[in-house]
């Protein structure tokens, strides 16, 4: 029995007869105590710093947008400095598909961004290109408009917004001219720490300040060539197969997706309407939206009823947007889908235009915008 009363003792945890005093904690014991109290306390000290941090930086960002709290990661796919762009015409010193401008804008001049993708850096060349054709047109009426083509292939509305800030905004613009394209600018299927918060940006820029980007050559020093196919019919139908997805009904998820896109494009407008900044974009239609018989492939290929479709349904998600947020727009789609019966307007398997896709937008955001100077 006493062997027994032992065991149980011991199994109690306890190595002394009832009524003794408890084991005195050992040094061990007392410097684990201490070192988790403090690491509980930095934890709280600094989850407060980094809140009031959060904080701060909020307020500070909405009265004076700062580079800081936006990626440069639009760097990876900007063009390499001077490089060469079809034939004799040579990419600026900042890497984009454009002549030279200095930085302080000249007096009297009407400034105006250019900001988009590859859509804006253009498939075609530096003549053909939609914004450089409307730089010649708007300044046919008498007036002094300096377009700065700022596309960089690849790019998506937060890469917009974080080009606008970083390199844009010193440009000192009376205008900011956005590219939407339809067919891949709702790509943004999740979204990090960084998107949200402006404390985490702020470290993130510092980490990256001395990270340098050489750029890329782009189209190199080739001859441009209108009726060539990009990729082969299988490959292009494969590639529009995959982007109709956000023109079923009914879909959650890119719901979620243009939403997503959707605040990077509202952030742009809410800091050109507090600094005096004109803000218009244009919606690109991809070409699934304007070709008849290639939505007739798309439709076979998915083996879903045409009812299932609803070609415009992105543009009209988009629109209602941007008439709850008063911001102008021109929706391309219509007047493409009208001219397309008659005259192709993208590359031959390309879902970007040719040079009669360029010319034509170019005459209908020129038209636009000359009534609205009028």
């Amino acid at each position: 029995m006493r062997i027994l009363g032992i065991s149980l003792q011991r199994a109690l945890g306890s190595g002394t007869p009832h009524g003794a005093a408890l084991p005195v904690d050992t040094p061990r014991v007392m410097r684990l105590r201490k070192l988790v109290l403090f690491s509980g306390q930095a934890f709280i000290i600094l989850f407060i710093t980094f809140a009031l941090a959060e904080v701060t930086f909020r307020i500070y960002n909405s009265i004076k947008p700062s580079p800081i709290f936006y990626s440069t990661s639009y760097n990876r796919f900007r063009g390499k400095p001077f490089s060469s762009d079809y034939d004799s015409f040579h990419l600026n010193s900042r890497g984009f598909k454009d002549v030279e401008h200095s930085t302080q804008k000249a007096a009297g001049t009407f400034r105006i961004l250019g900001i988009g993708d590859s859509f804006a850096f253009g498939v075609v060349p530096y003549t053909n290109n939609y914004l450089t054709l409307l730089e010649d047109k708007l300044n046919q009426n008498g007036k002094h408009v300096e377009l700065v083509n700022m596309g960089i292939p690849g790019t998506d509305p937060a890469d917009y917004l974080s080009l606008f800030i970083h390199e844009g905004l010193e440009l000192k613009p009376d205008m900011v001219l956005l590219s939407f394209f339809i067919g891949n600018d709702f790509e943004e299927q999740s979204r990090s720490l960084l998107s949200y918060s402006y404390a985490a940006s702020a470290i993130k820029f510092l980490i990256d300040f001395y990270t340098k980007f050489e750029g890329r050559i782009i189209h190199g020093n080739a001859t441009y060539d209108d009726n060539a196919n990009t990729v082969t019919d299988a490959q292009y139908l494969k590639l529009e197969r995959a982007r109709s997805s956000i023109f079923l009904r009914n879909n959650k998820p890119f719901e979620r997706d243009v939403s997503n896109s959707w605040s990077h494009v509202r952030e742009m407008n809410q800091i050109c309407a507090r600094l005096g900044i004109r803000f218009l974009v244009v919606v690109i239609p991809d070409e699934l939206q304007v070709n008849d018989r290639l939505q007739l492939r798309v439709i076979d290929a998915s083996r879903l009823p045409r009812e299932s479709f609803d070609f415009g349904l992105p543009n009209k998600m988009l629109i209602a947007k941007f008439r709850e947020s008063d911001i102008d727009y021109i929706d391309l789609r219509d007047e493409f889908a009208s001219i397309s019966k008659s005259t192709s307007l993208y590359k031959p398997n390309d879902s970007h235009w040719n040079i009669a896709g360029n010319r034509t937008a170019s005459d209908i955001i020129a038209k636009h915008m000359m009534a609205a100077w009028e």
